[in-house]
């Protein structure tokens, strides 16, 4: 019981992970002149919560070290080399800064050690939420500048991999009782929600398109 109280306090808000992975991911495909897959920055800007859903792994934890996403990239850094670092950047961001910050508690160095870090914010306090609202509008800004958003609304195979955030993090948020996002906070998260469905909505709505022809054709 206990150990349930914990993971709910040191849990952090989804729109503060895509805001700032997408920013950073951002910052790194310019540095590094390389393209970006906006669903799949997304979707790793807040993967290593899934350990929330996992039985018996312990928030924070590995999931969220820095050690391992380093160990995991090693092979895909080999492959696609800096064509791959914006993507590292979204997954690392997690942990290294947006968890360190808010609530804290974060094994970054597993499994060397097991030793938390971070300076523990309160997720619900003013100044987190005000910290949450400025990444998600400078996120919004810049994406709209670089017309990264059309990118969520035009209909493409990777599309789907937002199902990922929409069914693990966004919506699981929404159906907790009480509602464990802050009521300032509610809006960006039900924007997110809104885009991240319509796009899915538009990529289910082209495989059926397809499968409807092939099978007219037949």
């Amino acid at each position: 019981m206990y150990r349930r109280k914990k993971r709910r306090k040191t849990r952090t808000f989804a729109v503060g992970h895509f805001a700032l992975g997408y920013i950073l991911s951002r910052l790194t495909a310019q540095a590094t002149k390389t393209k970006l897959n906006i669903p799949l920055i997304l979707t790793l800007s807040v993967i290593p919560d899934i350990d929330i859903l996992i039985p018996y792994v312990e928030h924070r934890g590995p999931f969220h070290s820095i050690v391992t996403a380093t160990l995991i990239f090693v092979p895909i850094l080999a492959v696609y080399s800096k064509s791959a670092l914006p993507y590292l950047a979204a997954l690392t961001q997690h942990s290294l800064i947006s968890d360190f910050i808010a609530g804290g508690q974060v094994q970054l160095l597993w499994p060397l050690t097991s030793q938390p870090f971070g300076i523990e914010m309160s997720i619900k306090s003013s100044t987190n939420i005000t910290l949450e609202w400025l990444v998600f509008i400078a996120a919004a800004m810049v994406m709209m500048k670089t017309r990264d958003a059309l990118t969520i609304f035009q209909p493409h195979n990777s599309n789907i991999i937002l199902a990922i955030p929409t069914f693990t993090v966004l919506l699981p948020t929404f159906l907790a009782f009480p509602l464990e996002v802050p009521i300032a906070l509610v809006p960006p998260h039900l924007i997110c929600l809104t885009l991240f469905i319509t796009s899915l909505l538009i990529d289910i709505k082209k495989i059926a398109n397809q499968i409807l022809s092939k099978r007219e054709k037949r």
